[in-house]
């Protein structure tokens, strides 16, 4: 007699079947994520949150608020008609007076961006303070320097009034606050950054345009030779990356000086006359030779993994149906290599878009690209939040192009 069992399935250990495989398949997920965690840690702790970091500080204006915001609030009630107020003196003496020396250095080196003149002005105004016992606080802050009735210096703190500012994002494409908080264009002899970033995408450009009409014959070489030979040539096309960096730099730049060996070359040779040396360094020409040299095998090598997986087959069978071997190449292999060509585009475009070292050592003033200004406020201005909108302005950029390279070409290409 056949029995039919209604129940649940049950392991050997009386446990239903599916809650079984549920209680295996979290064990098998919990197992997964711990062994992925050192590495999604290290991720948040070295790029996650530097990111969010660099987009905090490139709004954030707070260093001079926590240090004047009594100043602040009264400073808003003034009709920015004249000079201020004595309620305004006032508050701004007292403020200055018993500040901190840190805060106050941080907020002037803060205020300094808006108006030149500010840190020595507070620097030597919080050492006079002290004498000042009583008001009226107006006349005696002006005794004890003319900047405090420079009417300028008021109106340079209309830029800075609120905690969050985009006057960072707005310096970094040549623009500014006016003390009415409206957009206005930076001095002529200001305007510097438009420029960079014209000749930063311009320099991007041509290198990864080099790269590839360099690279992609030699790829081609690497994958069609006998292995023998396209070993010998890949040692040559990996030699620069063992090494350094520094040492390749310094070598164009014997080579490429007036006196160099380039030069000394083209003068024995009588293609050029001894007084009439090209000059070939402290330019933009040097930035692109250099940084082409350097980032070719970045080039090379996506082009070469997918070149090695284009049968030959191909091109002999467009052959024997009659094309000739450029029209073959033109129509059959070159199509096949774009996956290569536009991951070699893209690797080498994102290197050259943020560098600095190679610009820095054989650009000269006409080959400093966006990187070395950001270096330059980093070292020198110490201007982070500026430095923070030019990485940020750069970081959306570069998301943009992806997006639009994910769209044209689709990234599961490459």
């Amino acid at each position: 007699m056949n029995q039919t069992f209604t129940g649940p399935i049950l392991t050997t250990d009386g446990i239903p079947l599916k809650e079984s495989l549920k209680k295996s398949e979290r064990r098998n997920k919990t197992r997964a994520f711990l062994l992925v965690a050192p590495l999604l840690f290290f991720i948040l702790i070295t790029f996650l949150v530097p990111i969010a970091d660099m987009l905090v500080r490139s709004v954030d204006d707070r260093q001079i608020n926590t240090v004047f915001p009594k100043t602040f609030e009264v400073y808003n009630k003034w009709d920015r008609q004249g000079l201020p107020p004595e309620e305004v003196y006032e508050t701004m003496f007292f403020e200055i007076k018993n500040s901190e020396g840190f805060a106050i250095g941080k907020a002037s080196t803060r205020m300094n961006y808006s108006k030149s003149g500010w840190k020595s002005l507070l620097k030597k105004s919080k050492r006079k303070f002290k004498k000042i016992e009583e008001g009226p606080y107006k006349e005696q802050m002006i005794a004890s320097d003319k900047k405090w009735a420079n009417r300028d210096y008021w109106l340079a703190l209309g830029q800075m009034v609120d905690p969050t500012t985009a006057g960072y994002y707005l310096n970094a494409v040549d623009l500014k606050y006016d003390s009415n908080k409206e957009i206005i264009r930076q001095p002529e002899n200001r305007r510097i950054y438009n420029h960079t970033w014209i000749k930063t995408f311009k320099v991007s450009l041509l290198v990864m345009f080099f790269c590839l009409i360099l690279g992609y014959p030699i790829s081609y070489l690497l994958a069609t030779l006998p292995l023998r030979y396209s070993n010998l040539l890949m040692i040559c096309v990996l030699l620069p990356f063992w090494t350094s960096l520094l040492v390749r730099t310094v070598a164009w730049m014997v080579m490429l000086q007036q006196k160099g060996v380039f030069n000394n070359l083209m003068v024995m040779a009588h293609l050029i006359a001894d007084e009439n040396r090209w000059k070939l360094m402290y330019n933009e020409t040097a930035t692109i030779i250099v940084m082409t040299q350097i980032l070719l095998p970045f080039m090379v090598l996506p082009l070469y993994s997918v070149m090695k997986t284009i049968s030959p087959n191909y091109m002999r069978a467009a052959l024997n149906l009659g094309a000739s071997p450029l029209h073959a190449f033109y129509r059959v292999y070159m199509p096949n290599s774009v996956p290569g060509i536009s991951a070699g585009c893209m690797l080498v475009f994102i290197l050259a878009i943020g560098y600095y070292i190679t610009p820095e050592l054989v650009g000269g003033k006409d080959g400093q690209l966006i990187g070395n200004w950001i270096a330059y406020h980093l070292k020198t201005t110490l201007n982070w939040g500026l430095c923070a909108s030019l990485g940020a302005i750069l970081l959306g950029v570069m998301t943009v192009l992806y997006w639009v390279y994910n769209k044209l070409v689709g990234i599961e290409n490459i």
